[in-house]
């Protein structure tokens, strides 16, 4: 086990101090960006482990597997992110169980969780998903739709809009990284100007793109291979 907290430490630390990098180097406050460890298909002993290391906040994105770690780690003050795709019969438990949801890319799904979420836990805070690389097979709303799902997401009582989530196709460039991740940017700034202050939030970059996003304006990058290792 000490092996494996130290390997996980090493990790983590690596990463944090590439994010403190990048902020510096982008001239980003300092702290301004998030570590969202991606513990999907990671085992509920490994996320104990990089808690016992510092981490807070781990993103899921499959709904029965994050439900079984949640008990059995249900002793540890952890914040849980939803990051997957959303199915019509899942919302009941992601709006019940989850703090943060990063997909919700239609109405209908966030008409769902606004109707299931516990009135004990407050306000689920959601992230609208946007398909920038216009993939059919990606899930996200497009840019041209973005205004009026904000607006009708924003008038559901039981959500908070906090901003913006993309999973942009894979690009070879840095400079062509932050092209695409630039369009996000420029969509939360529009939402700003429109009346959405709450919507602050840009969760954008994984391991292999996060300098490109820290570098336009990510506030919470997605980190999984970096830290845990490449997956199974």
């Amino acid at each position: 086990m000490s092996t494996t907290k130290d390997a996980l430490q090493v990790s983590l630390q690596q990463v944090k101090q590439r994010i403190a990098g990048y902020e510096l180097k982008y001239a980003r406050e300092p702290g301004s960006v998030q570590l969202l460890a991606v513990s999907k298909t990671q085992a509920a002993d490994r996320v104990r482990t990089a808690h016992s290391c510092g981490q807070r906040c781990f993103g899921e994105n499959y709904l029965q597997e994050a439900l079984a770690k949640m008990e059995t780690l249900v002793d540890l003050p952890l914040e849980w992110h939803f990051i997957g795709p959303i199915q019509s019969n899942k919302t009941r438990d992601i709006a019940s169980n989850f703090d943060w949801v990063h997909s919700v890319d239609r109405l209908k799904i966030a008409q769902r969780l606004s109707e299931q979420r516990p009135a004990a836990r407050g306000p689920l805070n959601v992230l609208i998903q946007v398909n920038l690389s216009n993939e059919d097979s990606k899930s996200g709303c497009l840019l041209a739709e973005l205004a009026a799902l904000a607006n009708a997401i924003a008038a559901l009582p039981a959500l908070r809009l906090r901003g913006l989530m993309a999973i942009p196709a894979p690009a070879t460039s840095l400079t062509a990284q932050r092209l695409v991740f630039h369009q996000l940017t420029d969509a939360r700034t529009r939402l700003q100007q429109a009346g959405h202050q709450a919507c602050t939030e840009l969760s954008m970059g994984m391991s292999a793109d996060f300098e490109a996003a820290i570098a336009e304006g990510a506030t919470l990058v997605r980190i999984g291979s970096d830290i845990f290792g490449a997956r199974a």
